[in-house]
C-alpha cells in the first residue's frame, strides 16, 4: 500500500511539472536568456575597469550646467544627500553637444526630495520620480533607492558581483548604472568635485562611437521594449554604430513595441523628429523593420522608391525631412504638430499628385502668410520645374486667383483627410490620438476656410523658437510652408537673402565663433553682443593711438598758435572756392559731418581731454573747422589739411608744459584775440 501511495505522489509530482511547462512555453526562451545573463553574472567583476576621470581634463565644468539644475544640485547637497547629473546629459557634454535636459539621482528617497521643493511632484508607477519646477524649467530628479528596490529580486545575482573591499556610495553607483539601458548612458558627473564616475567602460563606447548595452541586449530589450526606440534615437542622432548583439536583437524583437503604450511611442518619435535627427531616424526605423508598424504608408513608399533613387530625382519625403533638420535642434526643438503636418503633407501627394504651382502657393500662402503675398511670391518665383515622382504631376500656371484657391482648398483638405487616417487602425499601429489629429488639422483650417482672407499677423521671417516648440499655430504655419518652399525650390525663400544664417566658420575658435554670432544678432536687429562691443573697442583704439601719436609729435612742437600766414592762405583759399550755392550747400553738410566725426573721436579718446575742454582751444577749434570746411570737396583732397588745423588745436593745448607758464598764457590771450579778430573779417569777406 505504502508504494502505491509514493508512486502515486511521484505522478502527481510530474504532472504539475508538465502543467509548468505547458504554461510557461512562451516565455521559455527570454528565461534562458536569464540563465545565461546570471552565468556571467557570477563571473567576477574586474574593478580594474572602474575609471574616476577629472572631469576638467575632458572639457566639462560646472559652468556648462544650467542654472535651474545647479539650484537642485545645491539644494540636495546642503541638506547632506549626495546628487550627480546623470545619464544623457554626461554623454552629450563629452561630446560636445547640447543635452536635451540634464537629469538628477540623489541619495534622497523621493519623499525627502519632494519635501526639498515647494513646487515638484511624484509622477510614474513603474520607475518613479520627482519632477521639480523651479525657475521656469522642469528638472527630472531620480532616486538611487528607486532602482535598488526595483532590483529586489535580482539581489541574489548581485550579491555574486560584489567586489571586495569597495566604498559604500561607489557600490551604490556601480548597482544604478548596471540597471540602466546602455554604456554611454552609465556615467555619473559630481560637479562638486569635478568627477565623472565610469563602470561600464562608457568613455570609451563614446570614443569608439559605439552602442552597448550593460546586459546582453536580447535580455535588455525583453524587459523594456522601449530601449529598442531609445537605442535608435540615440544612434541616429549622434551617428553611433552598433555592436552585432544590439543588431541581432532589434532584428528579432521588432514586433515588440506593439507592447507599448502610445503615448510612449509618440513621446520617443517626438524625440526623433523634432529634435534635428529625423532624416537618420526615419532610416534606421526602416532598417529595422519598425516604419511598417508604426507608418506602413511611408514604409511602403520608401520601397516603391529605393530603386528610383538618383541625384536628379531624389525622395521628396526625405527631403522635407532634410530641411527640417536643418531648423530644429536639441536645444530648440518643434512641437510634434510640424512631423505630423509634414508627413500627412506627403502621404495626400502620393495619394493624389498635384500640379506643382498649386504646392508653391499652398506653401507660400502658408509661409507669409496673407493670400495675396502669397499667391504673387509662387508666380515671381515658380519657374523652374519641380522634379518630385509621384508627388507632383506637372506645373501649369494657374491664371485666375479663384480658380487657384479652389485648387489650393482642395489639398488642404486632402492633407486633413491623411490627419484623420493616422488615427485610424487600417493605417496600422495607432499612436496618434484625436487630440492630436484635432490641433494638426487646425494647422490648415485657414487654406480651406476663408483662404483670401487669411492674415496670420506674423511681421518677420524670424523662426521664434519657444512659440514653435509650444506648438503655436502660426508659428507651425510658417515653419511647415518654409520647409516645403525650401524643398520645392532647392534654395532661398523669401526675407532669406537678409535674415539666414551665414555658414559657420571652419575653424571654430572663439573669436570667430563670436564674430560669426555678431553678425547674427546684428542681422536680426538684437543688441550688441560682446563680439561686436571689443569690435567698437578695437576701432576706437586705432583712433586712440592715431591720435596719441599726433599729440606726441606736436608736444616736441613748442609753437602754440597759428601763424599769420597760414591765416591768409586759409583766406586765399575761401576766395579761390567757386562752387554753385546748391552743391556748395551739400559739400558743406557733408564737411561738417566728418569735423563732427572727427571731433567725437578726439573728445572721447584723446589723452589730453581735459586740456582740450578749455575755453579758448574750443573757440579756436570751432573757427578752424568751419574755415576748412568751407573749402573742402568731396571729390578733391582739401588744400589745406584738417589734420594740420586739429594739430594747431592740440598744439595750443599742449603749450602749457612749458617751463614759464605765466609767460605762455599771457601770450596765448594776445595771439588769442588777434586771431579771432583776423578770423572773424575772413568769415564776414565770405
Amino acid at each position: 500500500m505504502a508504494i502505491l501511495l509514493q508512486a502515486k505522489d511521484r505522478l502527481l509530482s510530474r504532472l504539475k511539472s508538465l502543467t509548468k511547462i505547458q504554461r510557461f512555453n512562451h516565455t521559455l526562451e527570454p528565461q534562458m536568456c536569464r540563465e545565461m545573463c546570471s552565468d556571467s553574472f557570477n563571473q567576477e567583476v574586474d574593478v580594474s575597469n572602474w575609471k574616476t576621470v577629472d572631469s576638467r581634463n575632458l572639457g566639462i565644468t560646472r559652468a556648462m550646467i544650467p542654472q535651474p539644475s545647479w539650484v537642485v544640485l545645491k539644494i540636495l547637497k546642503s541638506q547632506g544627500f549626495q546628487a550627480y547629473l546623470v545619464g544623457g546629459c554626461v554623454r552629450d557634454l563629452l561630446l560636445r553637444r547640447v543635452p536635451k535636459d540634464f537629469d538628477v539621482i540623489t541619495t534622497a528617497n523621493l519623499k525627502q526630495i519632494r519635501r526639498q521643493f515647494h513646487r515638484s511632484e511624484i509622477i510614474g508607477r513603474r520607475f518613479p520620480i520627482c519632477r521639480v519646477h523651479i525657475k521656469g524649467s522642469v528638472i527630472e530628479v531620480s532616486s538611487f533607492e528607486t532602482v535598488a528596490k526595483h532590483g529586489e529580486g535580482k539581489e541574489t545575482v548581485l550579491l555574486s558581483q560584489i567586489p571586495y573591499g569597495c566604498d559604500e556610495i561607489d557600490l551604490v553607483r556601480w548597482r544604478n548604472s548596471i540597471h540602466r539601458d546602455f554604456t554611454i548612458n552609465s556615467l555619473f558627473f559630481d560637479p562638486f568635485l569635478n568627477k565623472i564616475y565610469d563602470y561600464a567602460n562608457g568613455i570609451s563606447d563614446l570614443r569608439c562611437l559605439k552602442l552597448r548595452t550593460l546586459i546582453p541586449a536580447y535580455l535588455s530589450f525583453t524587459e523594456d521594449c522601449a530601449r529598442i526606440l531609445r537605442g535608435l534615437r540615440i544612434a541616429a542622432r549622434l551617428g553611433l554604430s552598433f555592436c552585432k548583439d544590439i543588431d541581432t536583437a532589434m532584428h528579432s524583437l521588432s514586433s515588440s513595441i506593439e507592447r507599448l503604450d502610445k503615448s510612449r511611442i509618440m513621446m520617443e518619435l517626438n524625440y526623433m523628429l523634432s529634435y534635428g535627427a529625423a532624416e537618420s531616424s526615419i532610416c534606421l526605423l526602416r532598417r529595422y523593420n519598425l516604419l511598417k508598424i508604426l507608418l506602413p504608408f511611408h514604409a511602403a513608399y520608401l520601397d516603391q522608391q529605393a530603386g528610383k533613387i538618383t541625384a536628379e530625382n531624389p525622395m521628396m519625403l526625405m527631403r522635407l525631412f532634410f530641411n527640417l533638420d536643418k531648423l530644429v535642434s536639441c536645444d530648440r526643438p518643434a512641437d510634434y504638430t510640424l512631423w505630423v503636418g509634414l508627413l500627412s503633407f506627403h502621404q495626400a501627394l502620393v495619394s493624389d499628385p498635384q500640379d506643382a504651382f498649386v504646392v508653391w502657393v499652398f506653401a507660400s500662402v502658408l509661409y507669409h502668410g496673407k493670400w495675396k503675398e502669397g499667391v504673387k511670391f509662387a508666380r515671381d518665383r515658380a519657374k523652374e520645374p519641380v522634379k518630385f515622382v509621384p508627388e507632383i504631376s506637372g506645373f501649369s500656371e494657374i491664371e485666375s486667383d479663384e480658380q487657384l484657391a479652389v485648387k489650393v482648398t482642395e489639398l488642404a483638405l486632402s492633407v486633413q483627410d491623411c490627419v484623420n487616417d493616422l488615427t485610424k487602425a487600417s493605417s496600422g499601429y495607432v499612436f496618434v490620438s484625436k487630440k492630436i489629429e484635432r490641433n494638426v488639422q487646425q494647422i490648415f483650417d485657414v487654406l480651406v476656410n476663408s483662404i483670401e482672407s487669411y492674415n496670420s499677423g506674423k511681421r518677420s521671417h524670424i523662426i521664434d523658437y519657444d512659440m514653435l516648440g509650444k506648438g503655436n499655430l502660426v508659428e507651425t504655419r510658417f515653419v511647415l510652408g518654409k520647409i516645403i518652399l525650401k524643398t520645392i525650390s532647392g534654395g532661398l525663400v523669401a526675407g532669406e537673402e537678409e535674415i539666414d544664417e551665414e555658414e559657420m566658420p571652419e575653424v571654430l575658435d572663439k573669436d570667430s565663433v563670436e564674430n560669426y554670432l555678431a553678425k547674427k544678432n546684428r542681422k536680426r536687429g538684437l543688441q550688441p553682443s560682446s563680439a561686436e562691443l571689443k569690435l567698437k573697442t578695437a576701432k576706437k583704439c586705432k583712433w586712440t593711438e592715431k591720435f596719441s601719436s599726433i599729440n606726441h609729435e606736436l608736444s616736441m612742437n613748442k609753437e602754440d598758435v597759428v601763424p599769420k600766414e597760414e591765416v591768409e592762405e586759409i583766406h586765399k583759399a575761401v576766395k579761390n572756392c567757386q562752387l554753385p550755392d546748391k552743391e556748395l550747400k551739400v559739400r558743406t553738410t557733408e564737411k561738417h559731418k566728418w569735423i563732427e566725426n572727427s571731433c567725437h573721436f578726439d573728445q572721447e579718446l584723446s589723452i589730453n581731454e581735459e586740456l582740450v575742454q578749455k575755453e579758448g582751444s574750443q573757440q579756436l577749434g570751432e573757427e578752424t573747422q568751419k574755415a576748412a570746411k568751407t573749402c573742402q570737396s568731396p571729390e578733391e583732397e582739401i588744400k589745406v589739411n584738417p589734420e594740420k588745423i586739429l594739430e594747431k588745436k592740440d598744439r595750443h593745448s599742449l603749450s602749457t608744459e612749458g617751463t614759464n607758464k605765466k609767460r605762455d598764457k599771457q601770450k596765448r590771450a594776445d595771439d588769442k584775440k588777434k586771431n579771432g579778430l583776423l578770423l572773424s573779417s575772413l568769415f564776414k569777406e565770405k
